[in-house]
Protein backbone atom coordinates (compact mmCIF):
# COMPACT_ATOMS: atom_id res chain seq x y z
CA UNK A 1 0.00 0.00 0.00
CA UNK A 2 1.35 3.45 -0.95
CA UNK A 3 1.63 5.80 1.99
CA UNK A 4 1.86 9.55 1.46
CA UNK A 5 4.57 11.64 3.07
CA UNK A 6 1.96 13.32 5.26
CA UNK A 7 0.71 9.96 6.45
CA UNK A 8 4.28 8.81 7.19
CA UNK A 9 4.88 11.97 9.22
CA UNK A 10 1.60 11.48 11.11
CA UNK A 11 2.46 7.84 11.78
CA UNK A 12 5.90 8.78 13.08
CA UNK A 13 4.43 11.44 15.37
CA UNK A 14 1.87 9.06 16.82
CA UNK A 15 4.39 6.26 17.25
CA UNK A 16 6.49 8.76 19.19
CA UNK A 17 3.49 9.12 21.52
CA UNK A 18 3.36 5.31 21.72
CA UNK A 19 -0.25 5.43 20.55
CA UNK A 20 -1.54 3.15 17.76
CA UNK A 21 -3.42 4.92 15.00
CA UNK A 22 -5.71 3.43 12.38
CA UNK A 23 -7.17 6.02 10.02
CA UNK A 24 -10.47 4.84 8.61
CA UNK A 25 -13.67 5.77 6.79
CA UNK A 26 -15.64 5.11 9.94
CA UNK A 27 -18.76 7.08 10.78
CA UNK A 28 -17.50 10.00 12.88
CA UNK A 29 -20.36 12.49 13.43
CA UNK A 30 -19.50 16.05 14.50
CA UNK A 31 -21.12 19.38 15.26
CA UNK A 32 -19.14 22.30 13.89
CA UNK A 33 -19.16 25.95 12.90
CA UNK A 34 -17.36 27.71 10.05
CA UNK A 35 -17.07 31.42 9.13
CA UNK A 36 -19.00 30.95 5.87
CA UNK A 37 -21.89 29.05 7.51
CA UNK A 38 -24.80 30.39 9.52
CA UNK A 39 -24.97 28.71 12.93
CA UNK A 40 -23.89 25.19 13.91
CA UNK A 41 -23.89 22.41 11.32
CA UNK A 42 -23.71 18.63 11.39
CA UNK A 43 -20.77 16.98 9.72
CA UNK A 44 -18.60 13.92 9.31
CA UNK A 45 -14.98 13.90 10.38
CA UNK A 46 -13.11 12.35 7.45
CA UNK A 47 -11.09 9.90 9.54
CA UNK A 48 -9.54 10.38 12.98
CA UNK A 49 -8.01 13.87 12.87
CA UNK A 50 -9.23 14.66 9.35
CA UNK A 51 -11.28 17.50 7.88
CA UNK A 52 -15.06 17.81 7.88
CA UNK A 53 -17.76 16.89 5.37
CA UNK A 54 -20.79 19.20 5.71
CA UNK A 55 -23.83 16.91 6.07
CA UNK A 56 -26.27 19.82 5.87
CA UNK A 57 -24.83 20.82 2.49
CA UNK A 58 -25.20 17.20 1.29
CA UNK A 59 -28.83 17.07 2.44
CA UNK A 60 -30.38 20.39 3.54
CA UNK A 61 -33.36 18.53 5.05
CA UNK A 62 -31.16 17.04 7.79
CA UNK A 63 -31.40 18.74 11.20
CA UNK A 64 -28.47 20.86 12.33
CA UNK A 65 -28.12 19.48 15.85
CA UNK A 66 -26.95 16.04 16.90
CA UNK A 67 -29.87 15.45 19.24
CA UNK A 68 -32.42 16.04 16.46
CA UNK A 69 -30.31 13.89 14.11
CA UNK A 70 -30.34 11.01 16.62
CA UNK A 71 -34.09 11.42 17.13
CA UNK A 72 -34.55 10.67 13.41
CA UNK A 73 -32.82 7.31 13.93
CA UNK A 74 -31.96 5.07 11.00
CA UNK A 75 -33.33 7.50 8.40
CA UNK A 76 -30.76 10.15 9.31
CA UNK A 77 -27.94 7.61 9.68
CA UNK A 78 -28.60 6.25 6.19
CA UNK A 79 -28.17 9.78 4.77
CA UNK A 80 -24.86 10.10 6.63
CA UNK A 81 -23.71 6.75 5.23
CA UNK A 82 -24.48 7.93 1.70
CA UNK A 83 -22.52 11.12 2.33
CA UNK A 84 -19.58 9.11 3.64
CA UNK A 85 -19.55 6.96 0.51
CA UNK A 86 -19.90 9.91 -1.90
CA UNK A 87 -16.33 11.26 -1.62
CA UNK A 88 -17.63 14.78 -0.95
CA UNK A 89 -15.52 17.92 -0.56
CA UNK A 90 -13.78 18.10 2.81
CA UNK A 91 -13.47 21.36 4.75
CA UNK A 92 -9.91 21.64 6.12
CA UNK A 93 -9.72 21.19 9.87
CA UNK A 94 -8.11 24.62 10.18
CA UNK A 95 -11.25 26.28 8.75
CA UNK A 96 -13.80 24.84 11.17
CA UNK A 97 -14.53 25.14 14.87
CA UNK A 98 -15.48 21.82 16.47
CA UNK A 99 -18.34 21.93 18.97
CA UNK A 100 -19.08 19.13 21.42
CA UNK A 101 -20.67 16.29 19.40
CA UNK A 102 -23.76 16.61 21.62
CA UNK A 103 -24.83 19.89 23.20
CA UNK A 104 -27.72 20.37 25.67
CA UNK A 105 -28.56 16.71 26.26
CA UNK A 106 -31.44 15.91 28.58
CA UNK A 107 -28.96 14.41 31.03
CA UNK A 108 -25.28 13.66 31.66
CA UNK A 109 -25.03 10.52 33.79
CA UNK A 110 -21.66 9.81 35.43
CA UNK A 111 -20.23 6.69 37.04
CA UNK A 112 -17.79 6.74 39.96
CA UNK A 113 -15.18 4.15 40.89
CA UNK A 114 -15.75 2.16 37.69
CA UNK A 115 -12.17 1.03 36.93
CA UNK A 116 -10.68 -1.87 38.86
CA UNK A 117 -7.22 -0.26 38.74
CA UNK A 118 -8.64 3.10 39.95
CA UNK A 119 -10.17 1.33 42.96
CA UNK A 120 -6.78 -0.26 43.73
CA UNK A 121 -5.15 3.17 43.48
CA UNK A 122 -7.44 4.37 46.30
CA UNK A 123 -7.22 1.11 48.24
CA UNK A 124 -11.01 0.78 48.27
CA UNK A 125 -13.18 -2.25 47.40
CA UNK A 126 -14.61 -2.60 43.90
CA UNK A 127 -18.28 -1.44 44.01
CA UNK A 128 -21.02 -4.08 44.02
CA UNK A 129 -23.46 -1.67 42.32
CA UNK A 130 -22.74 1.28 40.01
CA UNK A 131 -22.08 4.58 41.82
CA UNK A 132 -24.09 7.17 39.89
CA UNK A 133 -23.87 10.95 39.97
CA UNK A 134 -24.35 13.62 37.32
CA UNK A 135 -23.11 16.78 35.68
CA UNK A 136 -25.38 19.53 34.38
CA UNK A 137 -25.48 19.93 30.59
CA UNK A 138 -24.20 23.51 31.05
CA UNK A 139 -20.76 22.05 31.91
CA UNK A 140 -20.31 20.74 28.32
CA UNK A 141 -17.78 22.45 26.05
CA UNK A 142 -16.12 21.51 22.78
CA UNK A 143 -13.10 19.24 22.25
CA UNK A 144 -10.61 22.12 21.94
CA UNK A 145 -12.26 24.68 24.22
CA UNK A 146 -10.68 26.11 27.34
CA UNK A 147 -11.28 24.75 30.84
CA UNK A 148 -11.82 27.70 33.19
CA UNK A 149 -10.47 27.38 36.73
CA UNK A 150 -13.24 28.63 39.03
CA UNK A 151 -12.14 31.02 41.79
CA UNK A 152 -14.20 28.90 44.22
CA UNK A 153 -11.83 25.90 43.90
CA UNK A 154 -8.11 25.36 44.43
CA UNK A 155 -8.10 21.64 43.64
CA UNK A 156 -9.15 21.11 40.01
CA UNK A 157 -8.22 17.66 38.68
CA UNK A 158 -8.24 15.72 35.39
CA UNK A 159 -10.17 12.53 34.48
CA UNK A 160 -10.21 10.98 31.00
CA UNK A 161 -13.37 8.95 30.36
CA UNK A 162 -15.14 6.95 27.68
CA UNK A 163 -18.52 8.57 27.00
CA UNK A 164 -21.53 6.63 25.68
CA UNK A 165 -24.09 8.55 23.62
CA UNK A 166 -27.67 7.24 23.74
CA UNK A 167 -29.45 6.93 20.39
CA UNK A 168 -33.08 6.22 21.27
CA UNK A 169 -35.62 6.56 24.07
CA UNK A 170 -35.84 3.72 26.59
CA UNK A 171 -36.79 2.78 30.16
CA UNK A 172 -36.22 -0.49 32.05
CA UNK A 173 -33.79 -1.63 29.34
CA UNK A 174 -32.42 -5.16 29.65
CA UNK A 175 -28.63 -5.52 29.52
CA UNK A 176 -29.02 -7.93 26.59
CA UNK A 177 -30.85 -5.21 24.62
CA UNK A 178 -28.80 -2.24 25.78
CA UNK A 179 -26.47 -1.81 22.79
CA UNK A 180 -29.52 -1.25 20.57
CA UNK A 181 -30.00 2.01 22.49
CA UNK A 182 -26.41 3.22 21.95
CA UNK A 183 -25.65 5.64 19.09
CA UNK A 184 -21.91 5.64 19.65
CA UNK A 185 -18.96 6.74 21.76
CA UNK A 186 -16.81 9.81 22.29
CA UNK A 187 -13.99 11.10 24.50
CA UNK A 188 -14.85 12.98 27.69
CA UNK A 189 -12.83 14.95 30.22
CA UNK A 190 -14.57 14.78 33.61
CA UNK A 191 -12.93 17.84 35.16
CA UNK A 192 -13.34 17.68 38.94
CA UNK A 193 -12.99 20.20 41.78
CA UNK A 194 -11.84 17.82 44.51
CA UNK A 195 -12.32 20.25 47.43
CA UNK A 196 -16.03 20.54 46.56
CA UNK A 197 -16.35 16.85 45.69
CA UNK A 198 -14.62 15.39 48.72
CA UNK A 199 -15.02 17.87 51.57
CA UNK A 200 -17.64 20.53 50.83
CA UNK A 201 -21.40 20.27 50.18
CA UNK A 202 -21.82 17.30 52.52
CA UNK A 203 -19.36 15.34 50.33
CA UNK A 204 -21.97 15.03 47.61
CA UNK A 205 -20.16 15.03 44.27
CA UNK A 206 -22.43 17.14 42.06
CA UNK A 207 -21.13 20.67 42.65
CA UNK A 208 -17.48 19.67 42.37
CA UNK A 209 -18.18 18.02 39.02
CA UNK A 210 -20.38 20.55 37.29
CA UNK A 211 -18.70 23.96 37.18
CA UNK A 212 -18.98 25.58 33.74
CA UNK A 213 -16.48 24.07 31.21
CA UNK A 214 -16.02 20.92 33.35
CA UNK A 215 -17.19 18.51 30.61
CA UNK A 216 -15.19 18.80 27.36
CA UNK A 217 -16.46 16.25 24.80
CA UNK A 218 -15.41 15.12 21.33
CA UNK A 219 -14.06 15.41 18.83
CA UNK A 220 -16.65 13.10 17.19
CA UNK A 221 -19.51 10.78 18.00
CA UNK A 222 -18.06 7.54 16.60
CA UNK A 223 -20.96 5.23 15.82
CA UNK A 224 -21.01 1.90 17.63
CA UNK A 225 -20.57 -0.10 14.41
CA UNK A 226 -17.32 1.80 13.82
CA UNK A 227 -15.76 0.73 17.15
CA UNK A 228 -14.28 -2.77 17.24
CA UNK A 229 -14.82 -3.26 20.99
CA UNK A 230 -15.62 -0.32 23.30
CA UNK A 231 -14.47 -2.39 26.26
CA UNK A 232 -10.96 -2.97 24.90
CA UNK A 233 -9.65 0.49 24.03
CA UNK A 234 -6.46 2.15 25.25
CA UNK A 235 -7.32 5.24 27.27
CA UNK A 236 -4.81 7.93 28.15
CA UNK A 237 -4.50 11.42 29.64
CA UNK A 238 -1.50 13.72 29.24
CA UNK A 239 -0.88 16.97 31.14
CA UNK A 240 1.63 19.24 29.41
CA UNK A 241 2.73 16.24 27.33
CA UNK A 242 3.39 13.97 30.32
CA UNK A 243 1.31 10.77 30.52
CA UNK A 244 -0.61 10.86 33.81
CA UNK A 245 -3.29 8.22 33.08
CA UNK A 246 -2.78 5.13 30.92
CA UNK A 247 -5.10 2.13 31.05
CA UNK A 248 -7.64 0.20 29.00
CA UNK A 249 -11.43 0.24 29.03
CA UNK A 250 -11.26 -3.51 29.76
CA UNK A 251 -10.67 -2.41 33.37
CA UNK A 252 -14.24 -1.10 33.65
CA UNK A 253 -16.16 -2.76 36.49
CA UNK A 254 -19.60 -2.19 34.91
CA UNK A 255 -19.63 -2.22 31.12
CA UNK A 256 -21.91 -0.14 28.90
CA UNK A 257 -24.75 -2.69 28.83
CA UNK A 258 -24.84 -3.07 32.63
CA UNK A 259 -24.78 0.70 33.15
CA UNK A 260 -27.68 1.32 30.76
CA UNK A 261 -29.73 -1.46 32.38
CA UNK A 262 -28.99 -0.12 35.88
CA UNK A 263 -29.63 3.58 35.23
CA UNK A 264 -32.75 2.97 33.11
CA UNK A 265 -34.47 1.47 36.16
CA UNK A 266 -34.55 5.02 37.57
CA UNK A 267 -34.77 7.35 34.56
CA UNK A 268 -35.89 7.33 30.95
CA UNK A 269 -33.05 7.67 28.47
CA UNK A 270 -33.51 10.04 25.53
CA UNK A 271 -31.52 10.44 22.29
CA UNK A 272 -28.41 12.48 22.98
CA UNK A 273 -28.13 11.53 26.66
CA UNK A 274 -24.51 10.95 27.69
CA UNK A 275 -23.02 8.43 30.11
CA UNK A 276 -19.50 9.10 31.41
CA UNK A 277 -18.26 5.64 32.32
CA UNK A 278 -15.57 6.38 34.89
CA UNK A 279 -11.84 7.08 34.91
CA UNK A 280 -8.68 4.96 35.24
CA UNK A 281 -5.93 5.57 37.85
CA UNK A 282 -3.49 8.44 37.71
CA UNK A 283 -5.65 11.37 38.79
CA UNK A 284 -3.94 14.25 40.60
CA UNK A 285 -5.67 14.00 43.97
CA UNK A 286 -4.22 10.56 44.77
CA UNK A 287 -0.63 11.46 43.88
CA UNK A 288 1.86 11.96 46.67
CA UNK A 289 1.85 14.90 47.07
CA UNK A 290 -1.41 15.71 45.24
CA UNK A 291 -1.13 17.60 41.94
CA UNK A 292 -3.83 19.90 40.59
CA UNK A 293 -4.34 21.80 37.35
CA UNK A 294 -3.04 25.34 37.08
CA UNK A 295 -3.40 28.20 34.63
CA UNK A 296 -1.51 27.50 31.40
CA UNK A 297 -1.68 23.68 31.64
CA UNK A 298 -2.78 21.71 28.58
CA UNK A 299 -4.72 18.47 29.04
CA UNK A 300 -4.98 15.89 26.26
CA UNK A 301 -7.51 13.08 26.71
CA UNK A 302 -7.20 10.30 24.15
CA UNK A 303 -9.03 7.04 23.50
CA UNK A 304 -8.01 4.54 20.86
CA UNK A 305 -10.25 4.65 17.74
CA UNK A 306 -12.16 7.67 19.09
CA UNK A 307 -9.59 10.46 18.94
CA UNK A 308 -8.06 13.11 21.19
CA UNK A 309 -9.44 16.26 22.84
CA UNK A 310 -7.10 19.07 23.88
CA UNK A 311 -8.10 21.62 26.49
CA UNK A 312 -6.06 24.56 27.72
CA UNK A 313 -6.55 25.53 31.38
CA UNK A 314 -7.21 29.25 31.92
Amino acid sequence: MLVSGRRQLLTALLQAQKWPFQPSRDMRLVQFQAPHLAGPHLGLESGNGGGVIDLNAFDPTLPKTMTQFLEQGEAALSVARRALAAQLPVLPRSEVTFLAPVTRPDKVVCVGMNYVDHCKEQNVPVPKEPIIFSKFASSIVGPYDEVVLPPESQEVDWEVELAVVIGKKGKHIKATDAMAYVAGFTVAHDVSARDWQMRRNGKQWLLGKTFDTFCPLGPALVTKDSVADPHNLKICCRVNGEVVQSSNTNQMVFKTEALIAWVSQFVTFYPGDIILTGTPPGVGVFRKPPVFLKKGDEVQCEIEELGVIVNKVV
